[in-house]
């Protein structure tokens, strides 16, 4: 079996058996191309002929290359998934990765804006046009849930129960949720369906958030559209649709909100994704521990 083919039927089996977002199969596949071009080169054309040395030099070429640390492990990830299930599957006798070690990773905390930039953020928009109506309720929601941007944007025009407070989403490996969601973001949603989403459906689209042709709203255009909000909000940070999703979590967290609860909320299948939100500040530490343990203030 070529290298080719081998690495056709892997991103087969993570897109269909496996069902990995479009995303992520995109990021896998170029990976997987990078490495085979690498392959081509030394004339290594076959998966049985690649050995442990020839991975060694891919990785070495990568560092070498300049790429980040974690852009180094995850192509070593890529790699590990190929080998692993071209050994189950027999076509390989030897995983040439088993004895090779992911790239030591600084873990990078995410960017959070303070609940005051997020009320200027969340205010930025002009509801007075269509547009503004739309990225205030987008931009509500995602605060108030949480979501992946790409959740976001996916969602039906029934996603939203208005009368419970509830929202019904798609994440990853298509595993369904339902998210609470709180009186403002369920105002500004009434207000776009009333008021804005007739004008914008032009084709009679199922999505909930549509653009000016009537299509769903891409996840490049919302990237564009919440930065443009945050420049008018006068927020000097790089914001983007995760900017909130982190926001959203962190937040919950330094209200007293339960870990398990926002692992739930944000649809992480291993909390410890989700203990990365534990680093609020330590003045926010000792607040709470002024607060609330039984000896922490002095007797005078």
């Amino acid at each position: 079996m070529t290298l080719d083919q081998a690495v056709d039927l892997y991103l087969d089996h993570i897109k269909i058996e496996r069902n990995l977002a479009p995303n992520s199969v995109e990021s896998y596949a170029r990976d997987l191309a990078k490495f085979n071009t690498f392959c081509s080169g030394r004339g290594v054309r076959s998966a049985k002929q690649i050995g442990s040395a020839d991975l060694l030099e891919f990785l070495i070429s990568l560092s070498s290359g300049k790429l980040s640390v974690r852009t180094q492990a995850r192509n070593l990830v890529a790699l590990r998934g190929l080998f692993k299930f071209l050994r189950a599957e027999r076509h390989i006798t030897v995983d040439p990765t088993a004895a090779l070690d992911l790239p030591r990773l600084g873990r990078k905390l995410p960017e959070v804006l303070t609940v005051d930039e997020v009320d200027r953020l969340l205010a930025a928009p002009d509801r007075a046009k269509p547009n503004g109506l739309r990225d205030s309720a987008m931009l509500e929601v995602l605060y108030a849930t949480g979501l992946r941007v790409s959740e976001l944007c996916r969602l039906p025009s029934d996603a939203i129960d208005l009368e419970a407070g509830y929202l019904s989403t798609m994440g990853k490996g298509r595993k369904q949720r339902l998210v609470p969601v709180g009186d403002a973001a369920l105002q500004r949603v009434r207000e776009y369906l009333e008021r804005a989403r007739p004008a914008l459906n032009k084709k009679r689209s199922n999505y909930l958030f549509l653009s000016n042709r009537g299509g769903p709203l891409t996840r490049q255009a919302f990237w564009k559209t919440i930065k443009n909000h945050g420049l008018r909000a006068g927020i000097d940070k790089c914001i983007s649709p995760h900017t909130l999703r982190h926001s959203f979590a962190t937040h919950l967290l330094q209200h007293g909100a339960d870990l398990r609860a926002v692992q739930a909320m944000l649809g992480h299948a291993d909390i410890s994704t989700t203990q990365i939100y534990t680093h609020v500040s330590r003045g926010h530490l000792a607040l709470a521990y002024r607060r609330h343990h039984p000896r922490a203030r002095r007797s005078r």
